[in-house]
């Protein structure tokens, strides 16, 4: 594993906006408009979410999953790679490259058990399959930094540490959003953290002078994570309002 994110191949595939929040053609052709693109990665963070609650995985295996998972749609088509499948495998996948792995059977077990709805539940070979066709959709790059390291070390630095919770969370919410694919992870830590001191009334001024961090881009990724929250008010133990997802769900294809 790459021990320096600069030299790594997750710096090498920084994209601009433009280059994740693009719908795929195939995709624009069913009728998936750029809106409900957003909303269908948001409802398969939470099928991520709840599915790694089961199988007792670590928040890095959940992040690392939920990377591959946007990832891949920045190449592929949700036409051709149904995201129902992908969402599983990619944390089959994750589980393996964070070295806590998972076996197939058992989330094949947990899928069936939590969801009735037969478009979201599959087989082991079916995972084993998509497995391969992940592993070339992401160029077998499988080295994922998370600002979770740095966001520690950057608290002790300022020596508010009691903002980790606060924080912490923040960062959880970001893989909600295509944040991890344009900015480098400790920015992303900078801005949880000047959000968290905002809200906790935290005057964390001069420490930010002395980082001599680029505000404008720690600012511009505190407003995104800001107007996610205010644009989808989402449920944190439920996700998105089934009817709406339903809807944007039901242009995709029948399953196989």
């Amino acid at each position: 594993m790459a021990a320096n994110f600069w030299t790594s191949s997750h710096h090498k595939q920084l994209l601009e906006i433009d280059g994740v929040d693009a719908v795929h053609h195939l995709d624009k052709e069913r009728g998936i408009t750029q809106e409900e693109f957003r909303l269908i990665k948001i409802h398969m963070s939470f099928h991520i979410w709840r599915l790694a609650q089961q199988v007792k995985v670590r928040q890095r295996v959940i992040a690392t999953a939920t990377t591959y998972f946007r990832r891949v749609y920045t190449r592929k088509s949700m036409t051709e790679y149904d995201p129902r499948l992908v969402a599983p495998t990619c944390l089959y996948l994750a589980s393996k490259a964070e070295e806590s792995t998972v076996q197939a059977r058992l989330l094949v077990f947990y899928i069936k058990k939590m969801w009735s709805d037969e478009k979201y539940r599959f087989e082991i070979k079916d995972i084993l399959e998509m497995e391969m066709k992940l592993l070339e959709a992401l160029d077998y790059y499988l080295v994922v930094f998370h600002p979770y390291r740095p966001l520690l070390q950057l608290l002790q630095d300022a020596g508010i540490t009691d903002l980790t919770q606060c924080a912490w969370g923040l960062v959880n919410d970001t893989y909600k959003t295509d944040l991890i694919l344009i900015h480098p992870p400790y920015m992303i830590a900078l801005a949880c953290i000047y959000i968290a001191s905002v809200l906790k009334d935290k005057d964390t001024t001069t420490w930010f002078e002395e980082l001599r961090a680029d505000m404008n881009i720690v600012k511009n990724i505190s407003i995104e994570i800001l107007d996610f929250y205010e644009s989808y008010k989402i449920d944190p133990q439920k996700g998105l309002p089934e009817e709406k997802i339903n809807l944007v769900m039901s242009k995709l294809p029948a399953k196989a």
